[in-house]
């Protein structure tokens, strides 16, 4: 009776250390997701940033840009395997979790990837933003990106290229450059002249936009013929 006693204590007590453990497991969890997104951002996002300091400074092709982006393509290798084992696992993570800079890491992550990994996670994506897990401008972007590196018209404008020819950064070529804040405004974005300043400090001009339009489009049918 005595042996009985203890065997059920026993249990009692082994379940009950196992279900402090179970309950704290999630928090843990969380904690370490996002350590390792705060991780991933600095890696990701320190050399981008001296990179163009060095470019502002020095020039695009310059020895000074090339050893940041070196350190970068370094570093974006470990993140995205990182990041795609993630959503692998367990799809996207939920926004009251890993908050906006969170939902910000992993986007930046699949935007600096191949076309192809862009491609992978763009139903995911779709996914979150329907969820309103993931704002609609993530998304929008990856969309653009998924364009130009198909040699496509974007849609939203968010995509800069550099142009050798000219020694500057300009615009992806907009379908119908006229109507973009008309569809910037459907999902929330700043019209497109206040974005490009903000974020690349880039004067948006409709009248060369619309002109540059047409000479990609010209020269896609040109190349198609």
């Amino acid at each position: 009776m005595r042996i009985t006693l203890l065997l059920v204590l026993f249990f009692a007590v082994s379940c009950a250390d196992q279900k402090k453990t179970i309950e704290k497991a999630p928090s843990q969890t969380n904690e370490q997701l996002i350590s390792m997104l705060d991780s991933i951002w600095t890696t990701e996002q320190q050399p981008i940033t001296l990179r163009d300091s060095m470019i502002e400074l020095y020039g695009a092709d310059s020895k000074e840009a090339e050893k940041y982006q070196l350190i970068y393509e370094k570093n974006h290798a470990i993140n995205e395997e990182k990041i795609t084992n993630l959503l692998d696992s367990k799809g996207w993570p939920e926004k009251s979790v890993i908050g906006e800079q969170g939902n910000w890491t992993i986007c930046n992550v699949i935007q600096h990837a191949e076309n192809d990994v862009r491609i992978k996670y763009l139903p995911m994506m779709k996914e979150a933003v329907l969820a309103k897990q993931l704002q609609p401008r993530f998304l929008v972007r990856a969309q653009d990106r998924i364009a130009t590196e198909q040699g496509q018209l974007q849609i939203y404008g968010g995509q800069m290229k550099y142009y050798p020819e000219t020694k500057s950064f300009n615009v992806w070529p907009v379908f119908e450059p006229e109507n973009i804040d008309k569809r910037r405004a459907e999902i929330g974005l700043e019209p497109i002249a206040e974005f490009l300043k903000a974020r690349f400090d880039f004067d948006w001009n409709l009248e060369e936009q619309i002109q540059r339009s047409k000479e990609f489009e010209a020269q896609q049918k040109k190349s198609s013929n």
